[in-house]
């Protein structure tokens, strides 16, 4: 029996993609931020389901930026969105390690080799790329990484095989996360 992995959500939210118009990534944010420059505590809760303590603690934490006027950029969601994709796989501060590894310091943009809104889409296109598979292979994963990163730009030697080993983390961890979530849905079916 084959798995298929329930890819009916944009990633690390809890809207449904049939009801945004079958859009993830930077074309599902670019909507969220049409009207405006940023969003408030309540409307992250409202795309995320995560409880604003939560958000508030992550905040303080450092795993995420403060907000500017209460209002958290395109950006400051994306890495949010990010989190909540591999939470149920990684540990909290793992995941920590693992974005600044990729863009070091939270409140600099200077050591960053991607903006977190470009890392999510990029997410986005690798999960939409091997969504209903069950297993996916490896060197399939990591070459469909290198097709999408072919034109990502450099900011030092190295920074995109950087990017690609941080792609394929994340994309495994979300899977995970969604194999983690039908087993326990499996799991409530044998108390019914």
């Amino acid at each position: 029996m084959l798995i298929k992995l329930d890819n009916r959500m944009i990633p690390g939210t809890q809207m449904d993609k049939e009801a945004m118009g079958n859009v993830t990534g930077l074309a599902f944010l670019n909507k969220i931020f049409y009207i405006q420059q940023g969003i408030m505590l309540a409307q992250i809760r409202d795309i995320s389901g995560i409880d604003g303590s939560t958000l508030q603690n992550w905040v303080k934490r450092g795993w995420t930026g403060n907000a500017i006027n209460k209002k958290y950029s395109k950006d400051q969601l994306s890495r949010i969105l990010l989190i909540n994709m591999m939470r149920q796989a990684l540990q909290l501060e793992k995941i920590d390690y693992l974005l600044h590894y990729i863009n070091g310091d939270i409140d600099s943009k200077d050591d960053d080799i991607i903006p977190e809104s470009k890392l999510y889409d990029y997410v986005c296109k690798i999960v939409d790329a091997v969504s209903g598979e069950t297993v996916f292979d490896t060197d399939d994963l990591r070459r469909y990484i290198e097709e999408l990163t072919v034109d990502h730009i450099e900011v030092f030697p190295g920074a995109r095989q950087r990017l690609n080993y941080v792609l394929e983390i994340i994309v495994t961890a979300y899977n995970a996360s969604l194999l983690a979530e039908y087993a326990n849905t499996q799991l409530q079916s044998l108390s019914n």
